[in-house]
Parts: C-alpha cells; sequence; structure tokens
C-alpha cells in the first residue's frame, strides 16, 4: 500500500473486511436480491461519483438504503467509489477505502431504516408507500441519513489519525456534530422522496428525475464556489504584491480587514456586506504598488513633493480595482480611507458623512493596527493606549461610531497583533513617510503612514 504507515494500511485493511462482511449476506441471497434496483442505482452512484463535489452520492446512497436490505445497500456504492475521481496517491488504496467507507455507512443507514420504519419495510427493503405513509416515514429517513453521514465522518477521522498520526480530538473535529446535520436534512428528504417514487406508478425514471434539480443547484453551487475561490485568490495576489514592495507593512493588510470585520459585525453587517468590508480593508493599500519603492522605503524625511507622491496611493488602488465587479463598495474605501472627519484628510478633503461608510471603518482599523504592531522603527503600543488615541481623535480624526464599535468588540474578543518578521528595536530612525511611535495617532492617517 505504498508509503503509507502499517496503522494506515490496518485501517483500511480493516474497513474493506468489515463492508465485504457486510455485504456477503446479499452476495448469499442470490435472487432473493432486487438485482435490477441494485444495478441501475449503482450506475447512478458511479455517475454522480464524476461530478463536482459528488453531491448527488448521498441521495442517491440514502435511495439505496431506503430501497433495499442492509447487505445490498451496502452494494450500491462500491462501483461508483471504485472508478471515482482521485487526486492523490497511492489511487487504488484510496479507492477501496472510499468504497468501503461509504458501503459500511450505507449499510448503516438502511439497518436504522429498518428498525426504525418496520411498517414500510420488508425483508427485500422499502414496501410501496401511500401518501398517507410518507409523513411517518420521514423521521427514519432523517435518522438513517444522520447515521450515514456519522459513519462516513468517524471512519474519516479514523484513517487521519492512523495515516498522519493526528490526535483523535483533531481528527474529528469539524467532521462530527454539527457538520453531518445539514446534509442529514437535505439529502434525507431527497433520498426518501426517489425510493418512493420508484414504488409509484411511474417507476424509477420519475424517481431519477428528483435529483435532476439538485444536480442543477449542486452545478450552481460548484461555480459559485469556484467564483469565491477565484476572488480570494485575487485579493491574495494583490496583497503579497503590495507586502513585497513595503516590508514595513507586511501583513498590516490582512490585520486591517480582521479589524474592519470586527467593526462591521459589531454595527449590525454581515453577509455580502461584511465580506466586501473585510476586502476594503485587506485591499486598502494596494495604491501602494503604484508608489516608487524607494519613497515607501526611505529611510530620511519626505519632500513635499515626495509626500504629494505618496498621497496619490489612495487613487493609484481606486484605479487598479475599478475593473474588479466584486469590490464595488470596497473601492470607495480604497479611495477615501485617509479622509478626516474635520475635513483635512486627502485626496478629496471629504467631510463628516460625506465620507462613505466603508472608509470611515477602515480609517479606524487602519489606526488601530498602525499603533499596535511592531515595526523596525517604532514599538507597538498597547491595545488600550491605542484606544486611548483613537477616542482622543474622535469626531475630527475618525468617525466615534466606528471608534466606539471597535472598542466594544475588542472587550467582546480581544486583539493579536502579529508581528511582523522585519521588526527589530533599532533600524531605522523616524522620518517623515513612516508613523514614529512620538507622532499622534494622525501619522497613521498621513501619506506614509500605515495604509
Amino acid at each position: 500500500m505504498g508509503a503509507l504507515p502499517a496503522a494506515a494500511r490496518l485501517c483500511v485493511l480493516c474497513a474493506v473486511l468489515a463492508a465485504v462482511a457486510c455485504a456477503a449476506p446479499a452476495l448469499r441471497a442470490g435472487p432473493g436480491v432486487p438485482w435490477c434496483a441494485v444495478g441501475l442505482l449503482a450506475a447512478v452512484c458511479a455517475v454522480c461519483e464524476r461530478l463536482p463535489r459528488r453531491t448527488l452520492t448521498l441521495p442517491v446512497l440514502l435511495a439505496g438504503a431506503f430501497l433495499l436490505p442492509p447487505a445490498a445497500a451496502g452494494l450500491v456504492a462500491v462501483p461508483g467509489a471504485l472508478v471515482g475521481r482521485v487526486e492523490q496517491r497511492p489511487a487504488w488504496v484510496r479507492r477501496l477505502w472510499h468504497a468501503a467507507q461509504l458501503s459500511l455507512a450505507s449499510c448503516a443507514a438502511s439497518h436504522v431504516f429498518a428498525l426504525a420504519a418496520p411498517a414500510v419495510c420488508t425483508e427485500t427493503g422499502l414496501s410501496p408507500l401511500a401518501p398517507e405513509d410518507f409523513p411517518a416515514a420521514l423521521p427514519p429517513a432523517l435518522a438513517a441519513a444522520l447515521v450515514l453521514s456519522l459513519v462516513a465522518a468517524a471512519l474519516d477521522g479514523a484513517v487521519r489519525v492512523a495515516a498522519e498520526g493526528r490526535r483523535p480530538r483533531a481528527a474529528w473535529s469539524g467532521l462530527l456534530l454539527p457538520g453531518p446535520l445539514l446534509p442529514a436534512l437535505v439529502h434525507g428528504p431527497t433520498g426518501l422522496l426517489t425510493a418512493a417514487l420508484w414504488h409509484s406508478a411511474y417507476g424509477p425514471p420519475a424517481a431519477l428525475l428528483v435529483l435532476l434539480p439538485m444536480s442543477v443547484s449542486s452545478w450552481f453551487l460548484d461555480r459559485c464556489e469556484r467564483e469565491r475561490t477565484a476572488h480570494q485568490a485575487t485579493i491574495r495576489a494583490l496583497v503579497q504584491a503590495v507586502d513585497l514592495k513595503d516590508r514595513y507593512t507586511r501583513g498590516h493588510s490582512e490585520r486591517v480587514g480582521r479589524a474592519s470585520v470586527l467593526i462591521g459585525r459589531e454595527l449590525g453587517l454581515a453577509g455580502e456586506r461584511l465580506e466586501a468590508l473585510r476586502f476594503a480593508g485587506i485591499l486598502h493599500d494596494v495604491g501602494k504598488l503604484g508608489v516608487p519603492t524607494r519613497l515607501l522605503r526611505k529611510d530620511g524625511p519626505l519632500t513635499p513633493e515626495e509626500r504629494r507622491v505618496i498621497e496619490l496611493h489612495p487613487e493609484y488602488g481606486h484605479e487598479m480595482v475599478r475593473g474588479i465587479g466584486f469590490l464595488d463598495e470596497a473601492r470607495a474605501a480604497i479611495l477615501h480611507h485617509h479622509e478626516r472627519l474635520d475635513g483635512s484628510g486627502y485626496p478629496y478633503g471629504l467631510r463628516g458623512h460625506q465620507i462613505p461608510f466603508f472608509a470611515r471603518v477602515v480609517a479606524v482599523a487602519d489606526a488601530f493596527d498602525a499603533m499596535t504592531s511592531t515595526r523596525s522603527y517604532s514599538r507597538a503600543r498597547p491595545v488600550a493606549a491605542a484606544l486611548d488615541e483613537l477616542h482622543r481623535c474622535a469626531g475630527s480624526q475618525f468617525d466615534p461610531r466606528m471608534v466606539a464599535a471597535l472598542c466594544a468588540a475588542l472587550d467582546r474578543h480581544g486583539w493579536h497583533s502579529t508581528v511582523t518578521s522585519e521588526a527589530t528595536e533599532s533600524a531605522t530612525p523616524p522620518s517623515g513617510n513612516v508613523p514614529s511611535s512620538r507622532r499622534p495617532v494622525t501619522g497613521a492617517g498621513q501619506p506614509g503612514g500605515e495604509g
């Protein structure tokens, strides 16, 4: 079994032997098993195993668990698992494990359904359901779906312990409850409806049509997930580019994104809008890519002309992300996060509520991280001292509502600032293009400061 540890090889072998033992009664029963149903469901399951994310595998396995006796239900998953997609080696060992895992989980689900719904089960599986029987069969179906998910998750955790040497608690974390609850609630009724239609006057073709809406929704979910992954990759690439160019702010962008989310949640934001605020915080300094590196890394004071060049970085950032559709509201924060409530900020000198909401949030998060992060040119201030400074500047530089929200969020969640690898206690003397520990928090909102 290749380079797998001995414990992992033993785990796979035990699972395969257990699956064979569970399926053996069906092989011995011969003609007593509805082999046509087994073959058709196994073929559908094999197709589902080739689909993205395999989201239709569970309802097909549950339909088999409801339609067939336990031993036969365990056979439905085997062909699909043996021909399914495997991206890691050793492929044949992983296929064997996947087949045994799903076979045991399906067999267990079928046993639970037979015990919980004896009125609708026979020795050869589910009896035809009348409309009045369907509500009574739903709780057993949900229980069977939950058992299938739990058994599969438990086996998955066991092989992680054996193959990767993880602690059991770490291996099963996130795999067991509440993880299987949602699949059970979604796929249990779908599998039961498929099984009920199987015995209806319309037969198996109508039953399999139940899976069509789920396949369409699965395709859309997969597309959404791919789009989200692409968004995250775009954000990471831009942030890494900024971090590589400006070594003094490495990690700063991620922390500003995190602080912005804390403020946003405190103000009631959620869902896509909260995600957009996180993007705004992470990308607020992306315009530094348009600023000459020698200015960002200059040790001495900036000349007035150099300061004016650095003051252009919000506009550079706004132009850079203009064509990225999912950053609509974040663009305003990138452009205006250096504005001040009293109108003395830049680039446009906006006042009060003329400054966009996201920009007012990011300004507070930006200044807070600038004060609480250790850099080569300044020591980190304590969180309490940073919050006192934010309160002192609230109303002139910062929106008091955002400052209060950050304070409330930190009281609830705390704050852990990551120190960058460039942080030392010596090196660069204070200069005009970076904030000095002797400068007030207004330095964080000035050109060349943190953000």
